[in-house]
């Protein structure tokens, strides 16, 4: 049976039932139809694919209906009575959308429709329901679901002369497009704070802030930029809290404690102050080294778990969604209802991490099948699924990095817009199957980024030093359905930021609880001056592939001319280490893994004369109850990797005394005791070994330690000390403000204000004891002029000097001389500024 075009609006929207029609008055009800010609592309394509592809298209067909195609629209389904082109109010599909019988609303899930949308599809139905035979909604027929290989965008060449930054001239088109005239760019101040917050994270200092202003320079924007992006530590301190979220980073929670989850923190912050390019970097996210195999790994979770839970899974969800802006969460349990990605597709990527093969189940039951090894988009390569997971991990890496799969530089260029415009090109970013709001900006950044080596802060200063970028900020409805770009969305400081702002204003560093240092904080540049090479070490050359669990002990005298002056040891051992100082305790990894490189100052514990130092190293049996409740075939081989990698700085005055792990140090095996026929331990005595057996140097697979090792070992105390959110745990402050507890991957951050945030930034104690502490330290220096410290509060946390009304009013709150009540009181009246909380 055929219907007449405008009754499978109804089916669209929905399974099939029969409906009667709205009476006069519910059509009164109505919001009159859109006084305009209707577009489909514009107007109408954009509400299928938020409200209806997911049920009748690419695929599915749910109540026999199905819009892959206009022919398969205008045959329509199981849908009850009709509807009738140009008479829009009298059609069922409006009945349904308007929501004026509660009985009868669709789409059942996720957002209704508003007055608008009604609107807009009366008046599309009053005007026959054009739709182009361009436009399909075919499984993976749209190129935005296919990985599409870059290509060059040509930019419109009537606006060369008027702008520099290639992105203006696409932007201009745009404008003209939607007839936007080009708003005049914000000032100085503003600019200056929004470009330091954006790129390091931090406030203004206001005596650079001063030379800015200053400047009479026409390009002193662009040099800001580019200044601010130079500086490698502040610039990673920042970002790290971009990739932390990503990534699932942190430095507590669920794993940490009992080695079922592996900290990443200094190989990502080593990358981002090299500025690593961005390929490589998602290389060795992909087919990691001991640093960076965190992500990859996942979270054992303790006790049983859903088989989308499992770690190779993890790993695919992570994969597709950091990298490809591809969400797998629901395809891991059953094909996916809110995209084309089936149960097969997420295994199948699942599968290159799996140490053998891995059975599908479908919401958590198992089928019996076997997944077969697979990328997810078949045309950019295949995996060998009878290769080793090393192989099969560098395979994957090579198809998801190589020039073929645009996907990749897509996704990441749509995240940095994001991140500085405060909308993506693609909404929302983790589903980059939807078509962006300008393909050519997305298009030529994504092929900007790879003609320049995949150098991301490349892709920054482009989109920092835009005229886009330097527009007036808006306020972003959050009900917006048809966005349209204007200029740079009014954002909130982050959690991170909001922090490092309030300790600044208040002078006071971060107390890390375990009392470590920042050993991140680590640059290249220092480590030019160590002269020697550390090795892997062991107690046999299967080390670095694959011995039985077993402990030694490497000893060695070391010889100092003089007590030193200075003294560090930068340590890695796989499993973990305790070490002895001429008989007293060095330090200790303090847990079952330490591939990551510990900074221990030692200098108290050496002397003049001979130094005994011993370095006691366990390789691990694998924890069988923690991996109890999964896929026999993720556990680890019960063999597994050791070593140890010691780099020790020792200076006496103007004397080297550095010493490494080579072969120079001697070696002990510690036999753990058996039982005798009675039951009783048998303490057997250690067998000497001989000197330590050299594996390789510092990119000895599985570790890859590489340079950053040497610059961990380079880096003084001062350069570690502890400046930023970023490397501390989260307070209750900044829980509040929404920083995720990073269990799973956060790539965007909620942007509405809560009660919790509310309540803590009223009556939180941690932003009282702050502020207190803050205001006790500046009334105890003893400012003479009270006007300047009233003026240096109001540059400091909002770049500006106060108004006349301000100073006055904050002289009388503060007093004269100062008190630290009246400063206090002024502190949190300036953090509770919109100005001081928001970037604009």
């Amino acid at each position: 049976m055929k219907f007449p075009p405008s009754l499978v609006l109804l089916a669209l929207l929905g399974p099939a039932v029969v409906f009667a029609r709205l009476s006069p008055a519910q059509i009164a009800q109505l919001p009159a139809p859109a006084a305009r010609p209707i577009d489909f592309a514009r107007d109408i394509q954009p509400i299928f694919e938020a409200s209806c592809v997911q049920c009748h298209a690419r695929g599915k067909s749910k109540g026999a209906f199905s819009l892959e195609t206009r022919r398969d629209f205008l045959e329509g389904g199981d849908a009850g009575a009709p509807a009738v082109a140009g008479r829009g109010a009298e059609s069922h599909v409006v009945e349904l959308i308007s929501g004026l019988n509660p009985e009868s609303v669709m789409p059942k899930k996720g957002k209704q429709l508003t007055r608008d949308q009604v609107a807009v599809f009366r008046a599309w139905i009053d005007q026959g329901m054009p739709w182009p035979d361009t436009i399909t909604f075919f499984k993976h027929e749209p190129a935005n679901l296919r990985p599409r290989e870059l290509a060059a965008i040509a930019l419109p060449a009537a606006s060369a002369a008027r702008f520099a930054n290639p992105l203006d001239r696409l932007i201009d088109a745009y404008f003209a497009k939607n007839q936007i005239a080009w708003p005049q760019s914000v000032d100085d101040r503003t600019f200056a704070r929004r470009a330091w917050l954006d790129t390091i994270g931090v406030l203004p200092v206001p005596a650079e802030l001063d030379a800015f202003l200053a400047d009479r320079a026409p390009d002193k924007r662009a040099k800001l930029v580019s200044r601010l992006l130079a500086d490698p530590q502040r610039y990673a301190e920042h970002w790290l809290t971009f990739w932390n979220d990503l990534l699932r980073n942190d430095y507590r929670g669920p794993g940490y404690t009992d080695g079922g989850r592996k900290a990443i923190t200094a190989w990502v912050y080593t990358a981002l102050a090299r500025n690593l390019p961005y390929d490589q970097f998602v290389r060795q996210l992909i087919n990691p080294g001991a640093e960076a195999e965190g992500f990859a790994n996942g979270i054992l979770w303790r006790g049983a778990v859903n088989a989308s839970m499992v770690p190779p899974m993890q790993a695919a969800q992570g994969i597709a969604q950091v990298f490809l802006g591809v969400n797998l969460k629901c395809a891991s349990c059953h094909d996916s209802f809110i995209n084309e990605y089936t149960l097969n597709d997420s295994y199948g990527l699942a599968s290159i991490y799996a140490t053998g093969p891995l059975e599908i189940a479908e919401c958590d039951k198992p089928t019996g099948h076997t997944a077969k090894v697979k990328f997810l988009y078949a045309e950019l390569g295949d995996i060998d699924g009878r290769a080793a997971p090393a192989t099969r991990k560098q395979q994957l890496a090579e198809i998801i990095t190589g020039r073929q799969n645009g996907r990749l530089p897509r996704t990441i260029v749509n995240r940095l817009w994001q991140r500085f415009i405060g909308y993506g090109l693609v909404e929302p970013v983790d589903e980059m199957d939807k078509p962006a709001w300008s393909p050519e900006v997305i298009d030529w950044l994504a092929e900007d980024l790879v003609a320049h080596r995949h150098d991301l802060k490349h892709t920054m200063a482009r989109i920092l030093t835009s005229r886009a970028y330097q527009l007036p900020a808006v306020n972003l409805r959050e009900t917006e359905e048809r966005y349209v770009f204007r200029g740079p969305a009014v954002r909130r400081l982050s959690a991170e930021q909001f922090s490092d702002a309030l300790h600044t204003l208040a002078g006071l560093p971060y107390a890390r609880a375990d009392g470590k240092l920042n050993r991140h904080a680590a640059l290249s540049p220092a480590a030019a001056a160590l002269p020697l090479q550390p090795k892997w070490i062991w107690g046999d050359a299967s080390g670095a592939t694959k011995c039985a669990p077993a402990t030694y002990v490497f000893k060695r005298t070391v010889t100092l001319p003089a007590a030193p002056t200075d003294g560090r040891f930068v340590i890695a051992a796989d499993d973990n280490y305790t070490i002895r100082i001429n008989g007293k305790a060095g330090g200790n990894s303090g847990r079952r893994n330490s591939t990551n490189a510990d900074w221990l100052d030692v200098k108290a514990l050496l002397r003049a004369g001979a130094n005994e130092i011993e370095i006691t190293v366990a390789n691990m049996p694998p924890d069988d109850g923690r991996l109890a409740s999964f896929n026999t075939d993720a556990r680890p081989d019960p063999d597994s990797p050791a070593g140890l990698l010691l780099y020790a700085y020792v200076r006496t005055g103007d004397t080297v005394a550095d010493f490494v792990s080579d072969k120079n140090w001697s070696t002990t095996e510690l036999v753990p005791p058996s039982n005798d026929r009675f039951g009783k331990p048998v303490v057997k005595p250690p067998v000497e070994v001989g000197a330590a057996t050299e594996l390789g140097g510092l990119d000895l697979a599985p570790w890859k330690f590489g340079q950053s090792f040497l610059d961990l070992a380079a880096a003084d105390r001062d350069r570690l000390s502890v400046q930023r959110a970023s490397l501390v745990n989260a307070d209750p402050l900044m829980t509040a403000l929404g920083r995720p507890n990073r269990e799973q991957v956060i790539t965007v951050r909620q942007t509405t204000a809560t009660t919790l945030q509310a309540l803590e930034l009223t009556n939180g104690a941690t932003l009282a004891k702050l502020l207190k502490q803050g205001a006790e330290k500046i009334a105890a220096a003893g400012a003479v002029d009270t006007d300047a410290l009233v003026a240096g509060i109001f540059v400091q946390s909002v770049s500006r000097p106060p108004t006349a009304a301000e100073q006055r009013l904050a002289l009388q709150v503060v007093g004269s001389p100062a008190r630290a009540e009246g400063v206090e009181d002024l502190l949190w009246a300036v953090t509770m500024l919109p100005e001081f909380q928001l970037i604009r």
